[in-house]
């Protein structure tokens, strides 16, 4: 029971955090005109503090941006369901299943790894290249142990891609 608590709330912090990149991009892909100019302006978010994150990604940031969030959320749905199918599958005694799901849970966080070190790598501004290279290594420590899975530190390196991405 208590690994499916730890899944859930790993779900909630995963999904959430690329639905609401989601959200915030435009029919595009990129972060809507009008919105950031005063939602960012507090700084209040993880990261804000003293105002660390600056202006929004500049260059070719919103390309950079709509692709990290496209991967993200693709790479979470897969993840979480492979987690998921796993879980039930110890659960049923059926090792062939659970193993089989562990390896496409793994091959989702390799994609995702991968895919955010090739944006940090494409990203001309320096707080996103940075960021992207920081949330592609804290991806590379997850695994197919619920249990091990840091909600706070990815939910914290989420927000801040959010913010940067989103204004």
């Amino acid at each position: 029971m208590r690994r499916l608590l730890a899944l859930a709330a790993a779900m909630a912090v995963l999904s959430a955090g690329a639905a609401c990149s989601a959200e915030r991009s435009g029919p595009s892909g990129s972060p809507p005109a009008a919105a950031g100019a005063s939602s960012g302006a507090g700084g209040t978010g993880p990261g804000a503090a003293g105002g660390s994150l600056g202006p929004p990604a500049g260059g070719n940031g919103p390309e950079v941006c709509a692709a990290a969030q496209k991967a993200s959320g693709a790479a979470v749905r897969t993840y979480v369901a492979e987690l998921g199918r796993m879980i039930g599958a110890v659960g049923a005694n059926d090792s062939a299943t659970a193993e089989a799901a562990r390896k496409r849970a793994e091959a989702a966080l390799a994609g995702w790894r991968t895919a955010l070190r090739q944006q940090s790598a494409r990203a001309t501004d320096p707080q996103l290249k940075t960021l992207l290279a920081d949330l592609a290594s804290e991806v590379g420590t997850l695994g197919t142990d619920v249990d091990a899975i840091d909600e706070e530190e990815l939910d914290e390196l989420q927000q801040r891609l959010d913010q940067l991405c989103a204004r």
